[in-house]
């Protein structure tokens, strides 16, 4: 690379326009390029922009992309084709360089936009009910009724509102001679809302000062607006709850299903969470049943209602159609509209807009051809070479399916199978003109550069959005998401590696007035309860235990590393004990050679066994394996943590297992190594504890996450002291104190225990504190008291009637000292090992019941519909 590009703030460029120009090609031929005019100058409103780098110029480039994908990182932003429980999910992709449009370019758009969205709707409403546009030809029978997305039992029926459309999705592409065209449009769940969203915030704060400098249109209004219209046609007004439908964790989408929900304030929710009665959508929540009145829904209508679509989904809600009809809830967007999206409409579109609008198409689309008619097929073959085939019905039963190819691309022979495909079952095939897609630049980081260019240009294409406006109308927002092609490739698909792109739309001084939030008289808000369903209760239940269940492994692996390599040799009793412990939770495998007889080589085969396993999940519950169960069930809530504390989680997990990796590298299994990344992850583990304690809000959710953590805590910490008991752990604490402070250590309660009692080795002063002692959060009386502070809490109830869930975990309050301390003829702690075992089964026993009274809802709860 020359010196110049290698460090591209050289003053031998006499301005960074000039220097932008000169570093940056011009787009491939036969592509419009973003960047250049004409006379391969930079476009005004890209000279703006490189204008407002000054003084740094592109110096800083590579710095801020670091900072922007260490960002994305920390945000845990994600879009995984196929999404993998156990494996790394993928980051999502976005370029430094925004997609900058000018206002007369977006105003062309937005028009466009709106006119088609006015015709969707139309069409929605003709197609549903009195069907004139078949009855007069206009669009062939088997493009609707022939469609599967054409749903025969929403026939006749008006939605809620008179409005079918909330949200439309359209896929332009600007030809070479710079004007737009549609290259497609999505009806059923089109992602990408969230994606600009997220791109906005990263990028705005990147290039900030050029942001403010060119009155960039903000997205804010259009999301609110879209909000309040839904609630203005819902039948509870202003009150609406509207919520969220997601397919789940596992979509490669659920990042921005969790992401919008939490930025619309809306309640996520999964097809198991709902449930249809008397006609009317209700969601299930630990207090009773909650009425739905909006569902956005975010799966295709097919997986809506086992009852009358797919049988076999897992994802819908028996009976929502039902409810649609009745006009009790408003789905956004109405089922039925997924023959909308097949490419072959598209041809017929100029034709309907005459008919219901009266009005001719002012943004086109790429020339179609529907080759299930005889005259379109005809005309279609001989444009195959520079069209894409693309299948009319995609993924249908019945059908045929293939994704969609460039016919330029092709062989001749390949070609000739084409048309031999296309002739044999014409209706399935669907032919589109081709053309390059324009170009935008994108920045190459310099460190990972071998060739001499920083700035080349790349395909893209852009995806916009209208959304429901003031009942009737619409609005384009004033942004979109533009996909980029990965290097050399004529298809822009982030299924395919491509990546993505903030567009910043510059406004025109009168938009910008009218996006301004009007001033509003103050109003008294009446405080709401957040909404817990019952599967995010759960899952926050869960995330507490694995939590605590990830932090005792790790304190159990990191004390037994410590002691064994420490500079006394452990007592029989010490060895025997924590052998019991790692096995008993899985530390290690069953069958594992135990090292009490103090052999060198077996004592070897446990501690290398163990530091191997660490984060392992075959035939053992390791500390990786825990801190992974933690990461999926918060995964299931992420809408309910902040981007810190989900942050921390994958921090924690990556760290881990780069330490794991380097303790058992070229099979050394180092200990030092070993607790040296157990002494990391239990930082990083205090962290989210902090963040759970300190950084959410104490509703319900909370109160079961707190309630699984107790849980987690008493069955160990009693489960460990009965094993005490019984190994004699304790039997003579004054001649060989090992077993002693390895129980203070693992209890964490050292440094307290010698504030109170100093260098005491008696066994009084040990069961006080580990015990009895009720401001200790690691004793017994401490966490079976929190634990029904938690119970009494969520059940409603006050402290001193508590019911008889809460009742029913040992209060430590009832046993004294003296009488744990008892010993019978034989010399058995008779009292405390009855302690422990009433204190471990009311854990367990609380346990099933918070399943039963919260998460299989089959408690004798009082279940009804809350009013």
């Amino acid at each position: 690379m020359d010196s110049h590009q290698a460090n591209p703030s050289n003053n031998e460029y006499s301005s960074l326009t000039e220097e932008v120009s000169q570093l940056a090609p011009l787009a491939k031929s036969g592509h419009f390029d973003e960047l250049h005019q004409n006379d391969s100058q930079l476009a005004g409103h890209w000279k703006t922009f490189f204008d407002q780098l000054e003084p740094t110029g592109l110096a800083d480039l590579d710095q801020k992309t670091q900072e922007l994908n260490r960002q994305i990182r920390e945000n845990g932003i994600t879009y995984n084709v196929y999404a993998d429980e156990y494996g790394p999910q993928r980051p999502w992709s976005v370029d430094l360089f925004p997609l900058i449009i000018d206002a007369p370019a977006w105003q062309e758009i937005e028009c466009g936009v709106l006119q088609r969205a006015r015709l969707l709707e139309a069409m929605m409403s003709d197609i549903y009910g009195e069907q004139n546009l078949l009855k007069e030809g206009l669009i062939p029978p088997a493009l609707v009724h022939g469609h599967p997305g054409y749903l025969r039992s929403m026939h006749g029926v008006q939605p809620r509102g008179n409005k079918h459309l909330h949200i439309i999705a359209f896929d332009l592409a600007r030809a070479p001679d710079g004007n737009w065209s549609v290259l497609s449009q999505r009806t059923q769940a089109a992602s990408g809302l969230g994606y600009l969203l997220e791109n906005r915030n990263l990028i705005a704060r990147q290039f900030s000062k050029a942001y403010e400098s060119m009155q960039i249109a903000p997205l804010a209004n259009a999301y609110r607006d879209l909000i309040d219209s839904l609630k203005s046609q819902s039948p509870a007004g202003s009150t609406a709850h509207i919520a969220l439908l997601t397919p789940g964790p596992y979509n490669e989408t659920y990042f921005e299903h969790a992401y919008l929900a939490r930025y619309l304030g809306l309640t996520l929710v999964e097809g198991s969470d709902l449930t249809v009665r008397d006609q009317h959508l209700f969601l299930k929540t630990v207090r009773g049943l909650e009425p739905v009145h909006v569902l956005l829904k975010r799966l295709d209508d097919e997986f809506l209602d086992p009852l009358e679509l797919r049988s076999d989904s897992t994802l819908g809600v028996p009976g929502l159609l039902q409810a649609i009809r009745a006009g009790n809830v408003i789905l956004a967007n109405a089922p039925g509209s997924a023959f909308l999206e097949s490419p072959a409409l598209l041809g017929f579109l100029p034709g309907i807009s005459e008919r219901l609008l009266n009005e001719k198409i002012q943004l086109p689309a790429m020339d179609t051809w529907w080759c299930g008619e005889r005259a379109a097929l005809e005309a279609a073959i001989p444009h195959l070479e520079t069209s894409a085939i693309k299948p009319t019905y995609p993924h249908a039963p019945g059908h045929t399916s293939y994704d969609s190819c460039l016919g330029g691309g092709l062989s001749k022979s390949q070609l000739d199978e084409w048309i031999g495909r296309i002739t044999r079952q014409p209706e399935d095939y669907t032919v589109q003109t081709y053309i390059p897609l324009a170009q935008m630049p994108v920045w190459l980081n310099a460190f990972n550069l071998n060739d001499a260019s920083l700035i080349a240009p790349h395909s893209y294409m852009l995806r916009v959005f209208a959304l429901s406006h003031g009942g009737q109308g619409w609005q384009v927002l004033p942004g979109g998401l533009a996909r980029i092609a990965a290097s050399d490739s004529g298809i822009a698909s982030m299924q395919r590696g491509g990546s993505s792109a903030d567009v910043w739309v510059q406004a025109t001084k009168q938009s910008l007035t009218e996006t301004l939030p009007p001033q509003q008289l103050a109003k008294t808000s009446v405080q709401k309860k957040r909404l817990v369903t019952s599967r995010a209760a759960e899952n926050l239940y869960w995330f507490g235990r694995y939590t605590e269940r990830s932090e005792n492994s790790l304190r159990l692996a990191k004390l037994y590393l410590e002691s064994i390599n420490s500079e006394y040799v452990p007592s029989k009793q010490l060895w025997h004990w924590l052998e019991t412990l790692c096995s008993q939770y899985g530390l290690v495998p069953e069958g594992v050679p135990s090292n009490v007889d103090h052999s060198e080589n077996r004592h070897r085969i446990f501690e290398r066994t163990l530091i191997d396993c660490l984060d392992k999940n075959d035939h053992v519950t390791s500390v990786g394996y825990n801190l992974r169960a933690m990461k999926r069930t918060a995964s299931n809530i992420r809408e309910r943590l902040s981007t810190e504390q989900w942050s921390t989680i994958n921090y924690c997990i990556e760290n881990f297992q780069s330490a794991c990796h380097k303790a058992t590298a070229y099979q050394d299994f180092s200990p030092s190594l070993a607790i040296e990344g157990l002494n990391r992850a239990n930082s990083a583990l205090a962290a989210i504890t902090g963040a759970q304690t300190d950084r959410m809000t104490r509703d319900d959710g909370w109160q079961l996450l707190s309630i699984g953590r107790h849980i987690e805590r008493l069955a160990f910490l009693t489960s460990v002291l009965d094993l005490a008991v019984t190994s004699g752990l304790l039997n003579n604490p004054s001649a060989d104190s090992s077993g002693y402070m390895a129980l203070l250590a693992l209890f964490d309660s050292t440094i307290t225990f010698h504030a109170q009692h100093q260098q005491s080795r008696e066994l009084e002063p040990l069961i006080e504190l580990l015990v009895l002692d009720d401001e200790n959060p690691r004793s017994l009386a401490w966490v079976s008291k929190a634990l029904r502070a938690r119970l009494s809490k969520l059940a409603g109830t006050e402290r001193n009637q508590p019911d008889e869930l809460t009742r029913s975990v040992t209060n430590l309050q009832n046993y004294s000292l003296e009488t744990l301390c008892i010993r019978d003829g034989s010399g058995a702690l008779i009292n405390l090992r009855n302690c422990f075992s009433n204190c471990s089964h009311s854990a367990w026993s609380v346990s099933d019941d918070i399943s039963a009274r919260y998460f299989n809802l089959i408690h004798e709860i009082d279940y009804r519909v809350q009013t």
